[in-house]
């Protein structure tokens, strides 16, 4: 196998995990139209079929993050691999709600664990000039993922066969565990325990010149021995709060923004504005298609226009597009025409989020920590992410029964309104840096935020 052959199935390996969370997030939307045939479901307990999965992921990114920082990125792969595959397997069994409310559960420890580790792992593998490109494979895998549930639900569809919708999923989980053999340890994870000539090797894998090696190498080194603190004492550092807020800020509105509204709950969605079943999970299907296209233009951009400009643009975009969707659904109400409007402004957010707010926040979120605490601090804010993912989607179908679609997506559109003074005023510009940069950058914008509050507390108290 030549060295490229290898690189890129490192980067296809290191990012499958995020097609498994995809998988997982979106073929619930069409197993929930059958699965009251054979498992009768309340309201309540509909919600907690979809909600149980960002659960288990709130305890799998605080597990995962913590425990790849001690035994490494590859080991916790293998053992979500595996976590995976029982879930699936036991959600196709589901006899009953509490077992299928379980399976859901062990999913999510999986789903947690991948996404907080993913895009740690790709941003640590990724030569500083195209980071950025290959952080967004996360979500493009995420996305693939969703996109090949709702092929397979449109596939089932007409057999109502819920069960092979949610049982498929150990297909990919089986090829991720067979792909852990292609998987090398992140370099910047041996730097750190010292073993510095088999990071060097797994470079020259990912790295095309020599130079870029040697130069990068000598920053974790470098980085590594400034770096005296515990994980914990990191954690707790002063300067290191700024940054812990920013990425939790990052968590909270890329999830707040109601997108899984719109994966879990598309179906649903759509038939409630007025389209048959089938045409809904077609219409699902079509923003399963918007959603890989788009991804794969913010992997084109992200390294050209920079983190912060996507976010600030894409908030943009989203607030006026389910804006003008709440405008049209209370001016005209429910009918088939506005039915397929609805499916038209949801497409306009899609192309808007999964350019900017959905793969930049997996980049954004690995970049701001510095590496002793990389795998701990992304656990962290990735289970603030999976808690207000689990927070809308409990109670998404509550307020959907209460106050209908128009006014839901119209309290949508002000959160996203708020993430765009939060990208404008809040998030830093990462493009073009190493990750130690970053960290340099970060520490030195934190010590003069202090010395211009110690000064202005000098000058009041003078």
């Amino acid at each position: 196998m030549n060295t490229n052959t290898r690189k890129y199935m490192i980067y296809f390996f290191g990012a499958l995990g995020g097609l498994l969370y995809g998988y997982d997030t979106g073929v619930i939307s069409g197993a929930l139209l059958f699965i009251n045939n054979d498992i009768p479901l309340t309201t309540l307990t509909e919600g907690l079929v979809v909600s149980m999965l960002l659960l288990g992921a709130i305890f799998g990114s605080a597990l995962s993050g913590t425990c790849s920082d001690r035994w490494g990125r590859r080991k916790v792969v293998f053992v979500l691999s595996i976590i995976f595959i029982i879930g699936a397997l036991v959600c196709a069994f589901s006899q009953n709600i509490t077992m299928l409310i379980a399976s859901r559960v062990i999913l999510g420890l999986a789903v947690g664990g991948s996404t907080a580790l993913v895009p740690v792992y790709l941003s640590e593998m990724a030569p500083t000039k195209i980071r950025g490109t290959l952080g967004t494979m996360n979500n493009l895998m995420i996305v693939t993922g969703i996109l090949l549930a709702y092929i397979v639900n449109y596939l089932f569809t007409p057999f109502e066969a819920w069960r092979w919708m949610v049982g498929l999923a150990a297909v990919p989980a089986v090829l991720l565990l067979i792909g852990i053999a292609f998987m090398p340890e992140s370099p910047r994870w041996l730097v750190k325990r010292g073993r510095e000539d088999e990071a060097k090797k797994i470079m020259e894998i990912t790295h095309d010149h020599q130079e870029d090696i040697e130069m990068e190498l000598a920053e974790m080194k470098q980085g590594e021995s400034e770096k005296k603190e515990t994980t914990l004492g990191l954690l707790k550092a002063k300067w290191i709060r700024p940054m812990l807020l920013i990425g939790v800020g990052l968590a909270v509105f890329q999830q707040a923004v109601g997108i899984n509204t719109v994966i879990y709950y598309a179906p649903t969605i759509f038939t409630k504005a007025g389209l048959g079943t089938s045409a809904s999970v077609l219409g699902t299907m079509g923003i399963g298609v918007l959603n890989v296209i788009m991804c794969i233009t913010a992997m084109i951009l992200i390294d050209r226009i920079g983190r912060k400009k996507l976010l600030i643009w894409g908030s943009v975009g989203i607030t006026l597009s389910l804006a003008a969707l709440s405008a049209v659904l209370l001016s005209l109400g429910l009918s088939t025409s506005t039915a397929w409007l609805t499916v038209v402004f949801l497409g306009v957010y899609i192309v808007f989020y999964q350019a900017t707010w959905g793969p930049v926040v997996w980049v954004l979120m690995p970049e701001l920590f510095p590496s002793k605490a990389r795998g701990a601090a992304t656990g962290f804010t990735t289970l603030v992410l999976s808690a207000t993912n689990l927070i809308v989607s409990l109670v998404f179908p509550l307020m959907l029964s209460a106050m209908g679609i128009a006014w839901v997506f119209a309290i949508f559109s002000v959160i996203c309104l708020l993430s765009f003074f939060f990208a404008l005023y809040m998030v830093p510009e990462t493009k073009g840096k190493s990750l130690e940069e970053i960290e340099e950058s970060l520490k030195n914008r934190f010590k003069k935020k202090k010395n211009r509050q110690n000064q202005m507390l000098n000058e009041r108290t003078s």
